[in-house]
């Protein structure tokens, strides 16, 4: 499992067009728009700032994985969290994840909330090894389809199980 040449950082207006791509790719029915991005980056830096947004590069410079985080009082919402296809199974989701619940403790946020469709399993594992833990549904939330979300919460993401010992970023 070699994803040690993948590097996060922080997400700006020049990935928004890659990020769009990947985002069209694994989620074809319910994408983001470009302006939901821009709206989102313009929260996220000055002394203001109540969002994060990381991307995941490989070695060769190619986005492979991005993900956002908002945060409004003492609650954070992760907004987005993306990997692409062959990045699946080396870990980079976890990476995504440690990377927003260290951006939602330093927001001082006491819970992070997400919602995951019903039928993606693969995630909500992810989640529940970080401590996330089912609170309730979001009847056809994801259109079109009309598929359930599954609301997850977890307390206190300054104790959460993160997947840091294992990686390097």
């Amino acid at each position: 499992m070699t994803q040690v040449s993948t590097v996060l950082r922080e997400m700006r207006w020049w990935d928004i067009e890659p990020v769009l791509e990947l985002e069209h790719e694994l989620f074809p029915e319910d994408a983001w728009s470009a302006g939901m991005f821009w709206s989102e980056l313009a929260r996220s830096r000055g002394p203001h700032a109540t969002r994060r947004y990381v991307v995941a590069e490989d070695g060769a410079g190619r986005l492979v994985g991005y993900a956002g985080l908002a945060a409004a009082g003492d609650l954070a919402d992760v907004q987005t969290i993306a990997a692409a296809r062959d990045q699946w199974g080396t870990g980079l989701g976890a990476r995504l994840l440690t990377d927003l619940l260290r951006a939602a403790t330093a927001f001082e946020c006491a819970e992070v909330l997400l919602e995951v469709r019903v039928d993606n399993t693969r995630a909500q594992k992810l989640y529940e090894r970080f401590g996330f833990e089912p609170i309730g549904f979001r009847r056809g939330y994801y259109q079109p389809g009309n598929v359930d979300a599954l609301v997850m919460r977890l307390t206190d993401p300054a104790q959460a199980r993160t997947e840091s010992s294992e990686s390097n970023g």
